[in-house]
């Protein structure tokens, strides 16, 4: 279920919207050119943590392969961290939303998480 290209379209989107928050978070709590740079880097820095580290296997180059489980703890962190940084930022009902989407998603992409516990 997990590569049906509906499932596939909302991960990406659910991605965008991760960096967005991010970006977002930067935004509202600072201040000066600080916002400026941190709303450029913070969502650019997770953006390429989230490309470099893969699973061999998983769809694209894995420029540092890390096992299954790593993978699903820094994908947990990613979206556990923009759901945060919404919530910090002031977007307590769009960091439910995106949370609520979030945990669907998971469900449905039961064979993704499945398949990840048993990468080495």
């Amino acid at each position: 279920m997990s590569n049906n290209p509906l499932n596939l379209a909302i991960r990406f989107l659910l991605e965008l919207y991760a960096l967005f928050a991010f970006g977002k978070w930067a935004w509202v709590t600072h201040e000066g050119w600080l916002k400026y740079l941190l709303v450029i880097l913070i969502p650019l820095l997770a953006a390429a943590a989230w490309g470099i580290f893969r699973v061999p296997g998983d769809p694209g180059n894995a420029p540092v392969a890390i096992p299954g489980r790593m993978r699903l703890v820094l994908e947990s962190l990613f979206f556990g961290l923009a759901a945060f940084l919404l919530y910090r930022s002031g977007a307590e009902r769009a960091a439910l939303i995106f949370t609520a989407i979030l945990l669907v998603h998971y469900v449905i992409s039961y064979d993704r998480i499945a398949w990840l516990l048993t990468k080495k």
